[in-house]
Formats: C-alpha cells, structure tokens, sequence
C-alpha cells in the first residue's frame, strides 16, 4: 500500500507501555505544513483541540490531526457504554513517490489509504483491552494495528460502505466503516489533501468538513 511510514503514526506511550491519548503538539508543527488542514465544518460548535503532526524522513510535515468534542479516556473494553462522544480529524498531505531531500532514498506516496489506515490507528489509540498483562496488550495492539493497515489497504473490500459527506460544502464520497471501538471513514478534498476521522459516541452521518481557516486559533 503506498502510504505513510507507520513511524510517528502511533499515540506516544506512557510508563508501562500504554498509549497517551492527550499527548500533543504545540501549533509550531501545523504552521510549517505547506498544505490545508481540516475540521468539523462550522455546524460543530463544540470544542476544538490540536493533537499532534507528524513528519516525513526529512522532516517535512505530512499529516496531522484536531479533535472535536470530548478530549477521549481511554475506552477499556470490559468497561459499560461510553461516555466520551468525539471525533478526529486526519489531513495527510497528497504526495507522490518522491526522493529525500538528501537524495538518499524514496519518501513514500500517500493515498486514501494512508488516510484510512492514520484514523484506524488513531482510534485504537483511545481503546485498550481490559485484564491484561503489558505483553499481551502489546501483542493486542500489534494485531490490531496490522488489522486497521490490512483494512486500509482494501477500501473496496467489504468491511467498508459508502457514505457520502459535505467537504467545503460540496457532497464528497466517503469510505466509511463500523468496528466495536467507534467508526473510522477517509476520502479525498479538492484542495489537494486526503481526509481520514474517527470518532467515538458522535454519529459520523451527520458531520461535515472545512478547510480550518485559521489555525492558529486552536488551543
């Protein structure tokens, strides 16, 4: 699958080895992009929140991530109903196979996929089995996340549906799918990006996308 590197994709990890879901960046990182990033269109008016970014080998900014709604807990699947209602937003920058900037190797090309494959990990992130020792919940999430990258890597599979959405206000179609841990959808803009989200406790059929016009609004 052409996509990003996996490097950076993953939510930092606390002591003991458990992902850190609050952990981010200053918006230093999202102003050095050379691309649009995007939110919840204006019909969201909850809060907004920045997360983190993350880079190509030579440091270029490729894709990044604001969140909506309740900032997470992680959800441990022996726990009752979530009370956590949010949803992320993934610009990934659409790029080609490309060589570095020392002209020591390929960067690898982005796609729909790559979007995909960022919301997938980015909601496993939020999620993390109950009763478990660190190894085996490290084995869990190595599995899941090579599920979400074997999802991603079939769009046209299955697993996923089509659900269409406004991006700038123009009907955008969607690959959309439904898992225990919340839902995850990705697709492309106009503007020369790929968008991915995932959510949790907020319905995805009725959200919208926006160019973020000023980001450095975002706390």
């Amino acid at each position: 699958m052409e996509t990003t590197s996996r490097v950076g994709a993953q939510a930092p990890a606390a002591e003991g080895g458990q992902p850190v879901p609050s952990a981010r960046r200053t918006v230093d990182g999202y102003l050095l992009a050379p691309f649009p990033w995007y939110g919840l269109d204006e019909a969201f008016t909850g809060q907004r929140w920045l997360m983190q970014v993350g880079t190509a080998a030579d440091g270029a900014v490729e894709h990044g991530s604001i969140g909506h709604g309740d900032e997470p807990s992680i959800r441990h699947e022996a726990m009752g109903e979530d009370k956590d209602r949010f949803a992320v937003v993934v610009t990934v920058a659409a790029n080609p196979v490309r060589r570095s900037a020392d002209g020591t190797g390929l960067l690898e090309a982005t796609s729909v996929s790559s979007a995909a494959w960022l919301a997938g990990v980015g909601l496993l992130s939020f999620t993390w089995p109950g009763q478990m020792d660190h190894t085996l919940r490290d084995d869990w999430l190595d599995q899941q996340t090579e599920t979400a990258w074997v999802l991603a890597d079939d769009l046209g599979g299955s697993d996923w549906s089509t659900l269409s959405l406004p991006v700038d206000g123009v009907p955008t179609p969607f690959h959309y799918r439904e898992s225990e841990f919340g839902w995850v959808l990705a697709g492309s803009t106009q503007e020369g990006v790929h968008v991915g989200a995932y959510g949790r406790g907020m319905s995805a059929y009725g959200l919208g996308f926006a160019v973020i016009k000023d980001i450095g609004v975002y706390e």
